[in-house]
């Protein structure tokens, strides 16, 4: 404390004088020493100025040191014994808690990276035990998955009661894409768009449609002339037919079979507003089995 008392008297000051005190005198003194080096260049007063600045800036710490001392007695004198640590801590976390909470989103996206890719293995590994499937089905339309209770259901739900009802083949795979004809809403329209980008890309063995679906995919060229397939047009009662002109052939020809009405219909969880209709993709490497299973629903069709 010699120090701080020694540093108050050369600036002229008592000890209990105040921060403005100092200021004010600091600024008063520094004016006095300039204007005596003016009168005298070659005087002292650049060395007894240097003194007083040494003395001021001793004052200012310790007013710095004491406040600093004030805040942290209110803010860690709480933790007692462990004021230090908290106070470490305090200040580690204000000066790194960037850094801190950057590290902890890349350890979490590096965790999530590896459950996914740990996830896409596994599925794949699952995937390659399957035995190969032998018809992927696309759902298009105004369709809902649920049963007749209304409970819902999944793609995964639909392929097995397929599976049910068609016990000579191993595996289904299905598309159900929601699709209005009539856009109502923003909503409505996402699930058009959706629909034109899930045409574009996947390539199904049957197409099972309502009349809207139908109409608007049929003229596109998308389904296979079914007329040449005589085992199943022999099938046909009159409504059965689906006919459509497409850009490329504008004669009429049958592009769809009406399934509904079948029994195998109310078995697999999916209900629909319009009619079923099943058509066969152009270049399908299934084109037997796709048929066969539309025999199927019109074999098991209500008298």
């Amino acid at each position: 404390m010699d120090e701080l008392k020694r540093a108050y008297d050369k600036m002229g000051l008592p000890e209990n004088a105040s921060k403005e005190e100092v200021e004010k005198r600091y600024t008063t003194l520094m004016r006095q020493s300039r204007a005596r080096q003016r009168e005298n260049p070659n005087g002292t007063d650049q060395a007894d100025f240097e003194e007083v600045n040494r003395a001021y800036r001793y004052i200012l710490d310790e007013d710095n040191r004491k406040a600093n001392e004030a805040f942290n007695q209110q803010e860690y004198g709480k933790y007692k014994k462990m004021a230090g640590s908290a106070e470490k801590v305090d200040h580690f976390w204000r000066y790194y808690k960037f850094h801190v909470l950057g590290g902890i989103i890349a350890i979490i996206l590096v965790i999530v990276g590896i459950n996914s890719y740990l996830d896409h293995r596994a599925e794949q590994e699952r995937l390659a035990k399957l035995p190969p499937v032998d018809l992927s089905i696309m759902y298009l339309g105004e369709y809902y998955m649920s049963d007749s209770t209304g409970k819902e259901s999944t793609e995964a739900d639909i392929e097995e009661a397929l599976l049910k009802q068609f016990p000579e083949f191993k595996r289904f795979k299905v598309n159900f894409t929601y699709v209005p004809l009539d856009a109502k809403d923003q909503m409505d329209i996402a699930s058009q768009q959706k629909a034109m980008v899930v045409l574009a890309t996947e390539r199904p063995d049957i197409y099972i449609t309502d009349t809207a679906a139908f109409n608007w995919v049929g003229p596109q060229g998308a389904f296979m002339n079914l007329d040449s397939q005589t085992d199943l047009t022999k099938l046909l009662k009159q409504g059965d037919a689906y006919k459509q002109k497409t850009e490329d052939v504008p004669d009429e020809h049958t592009y769809g079979v009406k399934i509904s009405g079948s029994s195998i219909i109310g078995n697999v969880p999916i209900q629909a507003k319009d009619n079923y209709i099943a058509s066969v993709r152009e270049g399908s490497k299934n084109t037997d089995k796709a048929i066969q299973f539309i025999e199927k629903f019109l074999t098991t069709k209500e008298q």
